[in-house]
Protein backbone atom coordinates (compact mmCIF):
# COMPACT_ATOMS: atom_id res chain seq x y z
CA UNK A 1 0.00 0.00 0.00
CA UNK A 2 1.47 3.77 -0.76
CA UNK A 3 2.14 5.71 1.53
CA UNK A 4 0.26 8.93 1.87
CA UNK A 5 2.43 12.01 1.71
CA UNK A 6 5.36 10.20 3.29
CA UNK A 7 7.96 12.28 4.84
CA UNK A 8 11.10 13.69 3.72
CA UNK A 9 13.96 12.22 5.18
CA UNK A 10 15.02 15.86 6.68
CA UNK A 11 11.75 16.36 8.39
CA UNK A 12 12.62 12.25 9.95
CA UNK A 13 15.92 13.58 10.70
CA UNK A 14 14.35 16.71 12.53
CA UNK A 15 11.33 15.84 14.34
CA UNK A 16 13.15 11.96 15.57
CA UNK A 17 16.65 13.23 16.51
CA UNK A 18 17.96 16.95 16.20
CA UNK A 19 14.72 18.18 18.30
CA UNK A 20 14.07 15.95 20.65
CA UNK A 21 17.98 15.43 21.76
CA UNK A 22 18.71 19.16 20.93
CA UNK A 23 21.39 18.50 18.29
CA UNK A 24 22.31 21.59 16.35
CA UNK A 25 23.02 21.51 12.48
CA UNK A 26 26.44 22.19 13.20
CA UNK A 27 26.91 19.64 15.52
CA UNK A 28 25.09 16.50 13.20
CA UNK A 29 26.98 18.37 10.21
CA UNK A 30 30.63 17.19 12.04
CA UNK A 31 29.28 13.96 13.15
CA UNK A 32 28.34 13.39 9.62
CA UNK A 33 31.64 14.77 7.93
CA UNK A 34 29.51 16.73 5.78
CA UNK A 35 29.41 20.62 5.86
CA UNK A 36 26.73 22.40 7.83
CA UNK A 37 25.32 23.89 4.44
CA UNK A 38 25.29 20.05 2.91
CA UNK A 39 22.86 19.24 6.04
CA UNK A 40 21.28 21.67 6.02
CA UNK A 41 19.64 21.32 2.72
CA UNK A 42 18.96 18.33 3.74
CA UNK A 43 16.87 19.70 6.57
CA UNK A 44 15.46 22.17 4.51
CA UNK A 45 14.11 19.61 1.84
CA UNK A 46 16.25 21.24 -0.41
CA UNK A 47 18.62 17.87 -1.28
CA UNK A 48 17.75 14.59 -1.01
CA UNK A 49 19.01 11.94 0.55
CA UNK A 50 21.99 10.02 -1.59
CA UNK A 51 23.80 6.78 -1.40
CA UNK A 52 26.79 8.27 0.24
CA UNK A 53 24.58 10.43 3.06
CA UNK A 54 22.66 7.40 3.42
CA UNK A 55 25.55 5.20 4.66
CA UNK A 56 26.63 8.48 6.65
CA UNK A 57 23.33 8.66 8.43
CA UNK A 58 23.01 4.84 8.93
CA UNK A 59 26.54 5.12 10.83
CA UNK A 60 25.63 8.18 12.90
CA UNK A 61 21.93 8.09 13.38
CA UNK A 62 21.34 4.34 13.11
CA UNK A 63 18.84 2.66 10.58
CA UNK A 64 20.16 0.52 7.91
CA UNK A 65 21.09 2.75 4.26
CA UNK A 66 18.42 1.21 2.54
CA UNK A 67 15.86 2.83 4.75
CA UNK A 68 16.89 5.93 4.54
CA UNK A 69 16.88 5.62 0.91
CA UNK A 70 13.90 4.26 0.94
CA UNK A 71 12.58 7.23 2.53
CA UNK A 72 13.80 9.25 0.07
CA UNK A 73 11.92 7.24 -2.86
CA UNK A 74 8.81 7.47 -1.04
CA UNK A 75 8.79 11.03 -0.83
CA UNK A 76 10.41 11.59 -3.68
CA UNK A 77 7.83 9.07 -5.77
CA UNK A 78 4.75 10.84 -4.25
CA UNK A 79 5.27 14.12 -4.96
CA UNK A 80 6.22 13.16 -8.62
CA UNK A 81 3.00 11.68 -8.70
CA UNK A 82 1.56 14.39 -8.00
CA UNK A 83 2.75 16.30 -10.64
CA UNK A 84 3.23 14.14 -13.49
CA UNK A 85 0.68 13.31 -16.15
CA UNK A 86 0.48 9.74 -17.55
CA UNK A 87 -2.63 10.18 -19.71
CA UNK A 88 -0.58 9.27 -22.80
CA UNK A 89 1.36 6.49 -21.44
CA UNK A 90 0.48 3.35 -22.95
CA UNK A 91 1.36 -0.26 -21.87
CA UNK A 92 3.36 -2.54 -24.23
CA UNK A 93 1.94 -5.74 -24.83
CA UNK A 94 4.53 -8.03 -24.86
CA UNK A 95 4.17 -11.85 -26.70
CA UNK A 96 6.68 -14.42 -26.60
CA UNK A 97 8.94 -15.29 -30.32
Amino acid sequence: MAMYNPPHPGEFILATYMEPFGLSCRYLANKLDVSPSTLNRILKLQSGVSPEMALRLSKALGRNPESWLAMQDAYDLWHTGRRVKLDKVQKVELTAA
